[in-house]
Parts: structure tokens; sequence; C-alpha cells
């Protein structure tokens, strides 16, 4: 080797680091997740939505800071929640139901938007179009009225004398709008009468089945909200010491009610990360269809039935997804 070629090569050994400093680094990209809940409320929610990230590649504190904010089931408080993220300039804002995406998309139409889920996101108007959402919000999206009113046909097929049900929803959560009504027609359908019960929280609950035991109603379906899915137990308790058969979203059943039926909410805040993944990468939210929830899970509970004498039909039992013996 001649003395020209080793002082070159000592020479672009010495400048390599110097050039290695010069790159810059790797952007770190700050997503805003807004919970409607507390912290502590429906932990496996978010922990999928870091599940999906970590699937595709996203490691927190590498790639990805996740600033959470809570709502603690006040609904008023997610406009300064969602402030606050703009304040900071996230580069993406994650939240769910119909009340935080809404509450989102009057907060900004610059920063995009993914709703891990919602109800009929047409028909509440967070977007234009399911093929071209338009805007700056983007996500999945479930019919809450089409699954609200099967709880009442799956109440009517286990308890075939039923004409009074209970509805139970908050009524700070604009939802119910598009739902009540369909409710009512499918219970007229089936000769049945709804009775409505609206509570904001757990510290309501006690007095809305109070109410219910005074009408004298012979079930409860209830319409799916964040506040109502976080105090599930609490609510199957309260409809087991009124001997109330009970229905809700899957895994209500599993916490004691007599049935649920719905989507499978850990598999949609999962499939948030995708939406997320693609727009760090650059896709606008207007050119990334919102997406229908197509997993729907039907789930009885035979203890709970046991213990209030109602004898599922084989038939009821067959379509079921799952068993809870």
């Amino acid at each position: 080797m001649n003395r020209r070629t080793i002082i070159t090569l000592l020479g672009g050994a010495a400048a390599w680091p110097l050039a290695a400093r010069a790159q810059p680094a790797a952007k770190i990209f700050r997503i805003g997740y807004v919970g409607t809940l507390a912290a502590d409320s429906l932990p496996k929610l978010p922990e999928a939505f870091r599940a999906g990230l970590r699937d595709l590649g996203y490691e927190e504190g590498r790639d990805i800071v996740i600033e959470f904010r809570w709502a603690d089931g006040h609904y008023e408080r997610l406009p300064a929640l969602f402030s606050e993220l703009i304040r900071l300039n996230v580069d993406v804002i994650v939240t769910y139901g119909t009340a935080g995406s809404l509450a989102a998309k009057q907060a900004t139409t610059t920063i995009p938007i993914v709703f891990a889920t919602a109800g009929d996101a047409v028909a509440s108007g967070l977007v234009a179009s399911l093929a071209q959402p338009g805007g700056n919000v983007t996500g999945t999206t479930h019919f809450i009225p089409e699954l609200s009113a099967k709880q009442l046909e799956l109440l009517k097929d286990a308890i075939p004398g039923l004409t009074d049900v209970a509805v139970l929803l908050n009524p700070a959560n604009p939802v119910n709008e598009p739902v009540v009504p369909v409710m009512r027609q499918t219970a007229h359908s089936l000769k049945m009468e709804l009775h409505q019960f609206g509570v904001r929280g757990p510290a309501e609950l006690e007095d809305a089945f109070a109410a219910m035991a005074a009408k004298q109603v012979g079930a409860l379906a209830i319409i799916d909200d964040a506040t109502l899915i976080a105090n599930a137990v609490g609510i199957a308790k309260l409809a087991s010491e009124e001997r109330l058969p009970a229905s809700g979203w899957p895994d209500f059943a599993v916490a004691g009610g007599l049935m649920g039926y719905g989507v499978n909410y850990l598999d949609l805040f999962r499939r948030a990360a995708s939406f997320v993944d693609k727009i760090l990468k650059g896709t606008k939210p207007s050119d990334i269809p919102v997406e229908r929830a197509t997993k729907f899970e039907t789930i009885l509970n035979l203890k709970t039935a046991k213990a209030l004498g109602i004898e599922m039909p084989i038939s009821l039992l067959l379509r079921a997804d799952e068993v809870i013996e």
C-alpha cells in the first residue's frame, strides 16, 4: 500500500464520525390520546392500541411518544383536553366514541384524527362518507342502532313473554339520538314497550334501578357508552339484585350480565394503530377510507340465567360465540 493510499484511508476514517454526527436525528412522532374515562378505567383499550403500534414496529421513547389525556367520564372536559394537545403540536390525535370523536373534530381541522371506534360516522357528521371521509378524520365505525336493536331481539328470544324493557343510556352521549328511535321501532315489532332511564355516572345507577323496579320492567338493554362500559360489574350486580335479565356489549356477559352482543373493542383499538401508521407515513386522513367493524360476538352467561330462572333456548345457545357456565 503506497503512502497516498494510506493518507486517504486515514483521512476518510477521521471524517466518518463527523459525518455520522452531522446526520439529522430520526423524528420522534408525538401521538395525542384522549380517553373519555379515567386512566384506570378499561386499561385494556389503550394497551391494545399500544400493542398494535408495537406490532407495526413502533417503540415508545424511540419512535413515538404518546400524550395521554383523560376526561374522567366528564364529556364537557373534552374540548379543553383536545386544545391542550393542539398546543403541544401533536402529529395525530387518537380518541373513541361519538362524543370524543365529535369533540376532536370540533377542536381542529388540521391535525389528523383517528377514532378507534364510533357510532355511525356518517350519520353523526364525523365524515362525509366511508369511502371518502374528507377532512382530517378517519377510523372505524359500527352501527350502534342495529346492535342495540339486536339486543332486544336476543332478549325476546330468551324470554318469549317479555313485554316491557328498560333502556339504560348516558344522556350526555350524542350517539343516543339515532339509536333510541330504531330500538323503539324494533320493540314495537316485537310487541314490547321501552322505558328509558338515563345515568351520567355510577352515582346515579342505584336510583335508575330503583326506578326500573318501580316500573316493573321485565328486562334491561344497555346502549353502548364508555362510562357504562367502565361500570359493567356494578350494573350487572344491580341487575342481579333486582332479578333483571340484562343485555349489553359482549363483555357485559363476562361481567355477570345475562347476555352480550356487539363488536370486539380490543380488536378495534389494536386496528386504530394501522390508521396512525398510515398517517405518520404521509397519507392524508381524507384518503384513508373509514372501515366498518366486521366482527360481532354473542356471549351468553348460563350461570346468570340459572340464577334468574331462565332456560336458554337451544337455538340461542347454538348461535352464541361463547357460553359462560
